[in-house]
């Protein structure tokens, strides 16, 4: 199933004026746009979607003599950044603790020849790292610091005082390392974690703006990862609120795949919102505070009592279930909520 990941220029700029100012739960940031970094240094929804043009009208990549995309450019809701570089670009990804790459495995970005067919990677990697990798792709207006650091948004004593890199390829490392990123891609699959089990793929199981869509939902005999959804939820998995946020190549649970935009959103920095689809904590609305556009619940600043766990760890075990770090629930512990 194919998911559009952004829609047009003017749908954001009013979206960007909706921002709710209380929480659900808990606390966070208060008083910002929501569009936060995503204001790009005051382009504002421009500085992604160029209304006329599409990369040219975005003055195109900073690094010249480089491959620009001409065929496509512009024809994907009027993205403003050139994917031309990205192009059959390979992402190595994985731990990389040998010689040999153990346990690392490689990534090949669309060709320029499949944009028509629009494949997940194009809508919820490539356009994302066309600002966000730094290496071969770079926009006009990144910094390379965390903007809620930057702003001093943070929760205070949660992260050390050197800048936290917005730009995956250009992190202070080696350039182009990605090994140090979570994964993305085909290969990056809910199978190879462990957590496919608990889910059930299901035609027409979900609704974005209005029409029916396939969508992961949580398998009738998974009691122990329902358990978890009434503390945390799955809406990462299941549903943020614009489709299926893993890539569902066929029917199988263990095929879906991550995106960037499994778990991030660009239009959103610090609120997320419960879904009927994909409730949080068992409630079908509400705003929860989160961080670095991540599209669910994480406050690294809850500020857990000992019977509950932080939204920051629910959010990963979403996907990390099981085993070492795994949820609470997966070890028969159901006493344990989750602190927002």
């Amino acid at each position: 199933m194919k998911k559009a990941t952004y829609v047009i220029a003017t749908v954001l700029c009013f979206a960007a004026f909706a921002m709710a100012q209380t929480y659900t739960s808990g606390s966070g940031i208060t008083g910002v746009d929501k569009l936060g970094a995503h204001q790009n240094g005051g382009r504002g929804c421009t500085g992604c979607h160029a209304p006329h043009s599409g990369a040219f009208g975005a003055g195109g990549n900073a690094i010249t003599g480089q491959t620009v995309d001409k065929t496509n450019a512009g024809n994907y809701a009027l993205w403003g950044e050139d994917l031309g570089p990205l192009y059959g670009y390979v992402l190595n990804q994985g731990d990389n603790i040998t010689a040999t790459g153990h346990n690392s495995f490689q990534t090949t970005l669309p060709a320029s020849s499949q944009f028509a067919s629009m494949p997940e990677e194009i809508t919820g990697i490539m356009t994302c790292l066309s600002c966000h990798d730094g290496n071969i792709a770079k926009g006009a207006m990144m910094t390379n610091k965390s903007y809620e650091q930057a702003a001093g948004l943070l929760p205070p004593g949660v992260y050390g005082p050197n800048a936290i890199p917005t730009l995956l390829g250009n992190d202070g490392t080696t350039a182009g390392n990605y090994y140090n990123d979570h994964p993305v891609g085909p290969q990056a699959t809910l199978g190879a974690v462990g957590v496919a089990t608990n889910f059930t793929y299901t035609v027409g199981g979900c609704t974005w703006h209005g029409v029916a869509s396939d969508c992961l939902k949580i398998a009738g005999t998974a009691t122990n990862y329902q358990a978890f959804a009434n503390h945390y939820g799955a809406p990462n998995i299941i549903s943020n609120g614009h489709g299926s946020p893993v890539a569902l190549p066929d029917n199988n649970p263990a095929n879906a795949y991550l995106l960037c935009t499994t778990c991030h959103t660009p239009h959103s920095m610090y609120t997320a919102s419960a879904n009927s689809d994909a409730p949080i904590a068992g409630q079908a609305k509400g705003t929860y505070p989160t961080y670095f556009f991540l599209a669910a619940p994480y406050n690294p600043g809850s500020n857990p009592s000992a019977t509950q766990a932080s939204s920051a760890t629910q959010f990963c075990r979403q996907c990390h279930f099981s085993g070492a770090g795994g949820a609470n629930e997966a070890s028969g512990v159901m006493s344990v909520t989750t602190a927002f």
